[in-house]
């Protein structure tokens, strides 16, 4: 007990002693003029990359497979009547995955012919966008539909492109969502299609027998998930999700 007395007072001297020098650091944030032209480049490439780590989340569900997958397996969800299983979490999940899966092809080519090059001095960092872009931009468009792009074209009133090369990202990437989006809702609709029947067939029963007060979805969501598991509807899901990008 004695050795713990004479440590604590010798730490209370310490910081006694640190506050009567006046030894706490101080922090400060402050804008100065600047005298060199390259310290504000390299506080614009700052700025820029901060800018682009705040909506890389943006870019990934807007650029990849994510929303056709997330939306199509939320839908499942709601169709087979289970409000909370799977959790939002591991649908997610399930969907970033099956993302990093589907984008593998075009992320090795990215960095195959941009990335590594880039890194080991043999490009620009303009060169290595424009050919690291291209293969982002050729998924893109093997996924949307020309009448989506020409509806972005005329919005946007540029200049009619000649060809696909000549389409800017910012008409690219809002088609290529709004297609993303309509499909999701197709594949969801056909899924809803086979327990929206059950629903109306149970409904109908219990109508029929006089029971009124209860639920049909109480009655129908252990058949839903049964005929669910029946026919293995996990792996024909994620199995028409894969395929649809080819």
């Amino acid at each position: 007990m004695k050795k713990k007395k004479i440590i604590f007072v010798i730490f209370l001297i310490a910081i006694t002693a640190i506050v009567s020098a006046q030894m706490i650091p101080k922090l400060t944030l402050g804008v100065d003029q600047s005298q060199n032209p390259k310290d504000v480049a390299v506080s614009l490439q700052i700025l820029l990359l901060i800018t682009i780590i705040s909506v890389a989340p943006s870019l990934l569900i807007l650029m990849t497979s994510f929303t056709r997958i997330v939306v199509v397996l939320s839908m499942v969800r709601k169709a087979i009547g289970t409000q909370s299983a799977p959790s939002n979490q591991i649908i997610v999940s399930i969907a970033l995955f099956l993302t990093f899966f589907v984008m593998g092809p075009v992320f090795n080519k990215i960095n195959d012919n941009a990335l590594q090059p880039y890194l080991k001095g043999e490009l620009d960092h303009k060169e290595a966008y424009e050919i690291g872009i291209k293969p982002l931009r050729d998924f893109m468009l093997n996924q949307t539909r020309e009448k989506d792009l020409a509806l972005m074209v005329s919005n946007s009133k540029l200049p009619k492109p000649d060809n696909a090369d000549d389409l800017p990202l910012q008409v690219i990437v809002p088609a290529f969502a709004l297609s993303e989006i309509r499909l999701a809702f197709q594949m969801g609709f056909l899924l809803y299609l086979p327990f929206l029947m059950i629903d109306m067939i149970i409904a109908s029963i219990l109508m029929s027998m006089g029971m009124m007060m209860l639920p049909p979805a109480m009655i129908s969501a252990p058949f839903k998930i049964l005929l669910f598991v029946l026919i293995d509807g996990w792996y024909i899901i994620i199995e028409s999700l894969v395929k649809s990008f080819n």
